[in-house]
């Protein structure tokens, strides 16, 4: 706790004898330290999720509770970018069927694009997410919507599967994955391909969700003055997202612990 929180030895122990009237003077600060080493991400949930690893059983309303009183939270605000332009090509089936969960990993991809603005400009990220894990394995960042984004993200993506494959790949009705060329990729590869139903964003629920996610807890936090600024700090929360943050839903593990814990069972 004490590298945790950058604390003398002996200031810690001072604070410990000021603070023997308040049981949960020690918790307080353990609770503070997970707070800021996330930079504000974490909610009471998490935190709690944090502690009980550090082997602190503690009630998830108490943890709440202390958060309030150290005037600690977490934001939530989003915002979508909408890449539906029309019909510009062919239109995939809705096979994914809502049916977020995958038995292995690269057994179905999803993907999105969402945008950010900085001032008078805007920046577009383009990620692919596996649904097995809920990893970034590939994204591509942009300072316009280009076909060359979504492409550039795909050819990374294929670097970490086999020439042919039974995954499925799905993405809501964008113009770029109506492109001939887009779809000439995927089939190319063995990949079969999957749309959401028109202005059904719940069809792609799971990627808009780490749009949301991403935003709360890097943009709207913290002060981005330039778009290189904003690039750094998307490429900085992707690896923290896949490697650092855990997620209930995955047994408490970040992305990247997940694959890796299961993988070797």
């Amino acid at each position: 706790m004490l590298d945790c929180s950058h604390m003398a030895r002996s200031s810690f122990y001072y604070h410990q004898l000021c603070s023997k009237s308040d049981k949960y003077g020690e918790l307080k600060e353990l609770i503070k330290c997970i707070y800021h080493k996330h930079k504000g991400r974490y909610g009471y949930r998490r935190i709690t999720d944090e502690l009980r690893k550090l082997g602190r059983i503690i009630n998830h309303k108490t943890v709440l509770k202390l958060m309030s009183l150290l005037g600690l939270k977490s934001l939530i605000r989003r915002k979508k970018y909408q890449s539906y332009r029309g019909d510009q090509g062919k239109i995939a089936p809705h096979i994914l069927q809502r049916n977020f969960k995958a038995d292995r990993p690269n057994q179905k991809w999803v993907t999105d694009i969402t945008e950010f603005k900085v001032r008078d400009k805007k920046l577009y990220l383009s990620p692919i997410m596996d649904l097995y894990n809920q990893e970034i394995i590939s994204y591509q960042l942009s300072e316009r919507p280009s076909f060359d984004q979504v492409v550039d993200m795909l050819k990374k993506a294929f670097k970490k599967i086999p020439t042919s494959t039974e995954l499925l790949f799905h993405s809501d009705q964008g113009w770029q994955y109506q492109m001939k060329q887009f779809q000439a990729l995927l089939k190319k590869k063995g990949i079969v391909q999957s749309m959401s139903r028109k202005g059904n964003c719940l069809d792609n629920a799971i990627i808009e969700n780490f749009f949301g996610t991403l935003k709360a807890e890097m943009f709207y936090i913290q002060k981005i003055n330039s778009i290189e600024e904003l690039k750094k700090e998307i490429k900085n929360y992707i690896y923290y997202y896949n490697h650092e943050r855990i997620k209930s839903n995955l047994k408490k593990m970040s992305p990247i612990q997940y694959r890796t814990h299961f993988s070797e069972t």
